[in-house]
Order: C-alpha cells, then structure tokens, then sequence
C-alpha cells in the first residue's frame, strides 16, 4: 500500500478524515504534521491505501494531501485552492 498523509485547516477535520480512513479499512492514524510539511491546525493524518487517496467528500477540510516517497521527502497529489 502506498502511504500518505493528508494536512487539515482543523483538528476537527483530521479527525472526521481519520474516522473515514478506518470506516473504510484504511490504516491510519492522527499524529502531528512533519516539520518539512505546513499546516494550519498542526495535525495531520498519516494513511495507507492503494485506490485513489482523495477520500470522501471532506475536500473543505483538506489542506493538501502528499504521497510519502521517502524519508522527509512527500509528493504533491492534492492541494486547496485557498493556498
């Protein structure tokens, strides 16, 4: 699976997207968002999937979304139009 991790303008959004992630059967988990990634509320939600990694209807509360290619090193899949 790859891994991803999806940044939020709120808390209340990482956890609404955490709760979707595991309803689905994705892993996933809420931790603080990595140093080299910004973030308004400074948590994210790191997750794994093998379909597409744009989950749900919740794109309001989706700061971006990075696939995780490395150590420190993410890449671009969503980001908000507000940025």
């Amino acid at each position: 699976m790859t891994q991803y991790i999806a940044t939020f303008f709120s808390h209340f959004g990482a956890t609404r997207f955490k709760k979707l992630c595991t309803e689905q059967g994705f892993p996933a988990q809420v931790m603080p968002v990595p140093r080299t990634l910004s973030s308004s509320c400074g948590t994210c939600v790191k997750y794994s999937t093998d379909s597409n990694p744009v989950i749900g209807n919740h794109l309001q509360e989706i700061e971006q979304i990075v696939r995780i290619t490395g150590e420190n090193k993410y890449e671009t899949v969503y980001q908000a139009e507000d940025l």
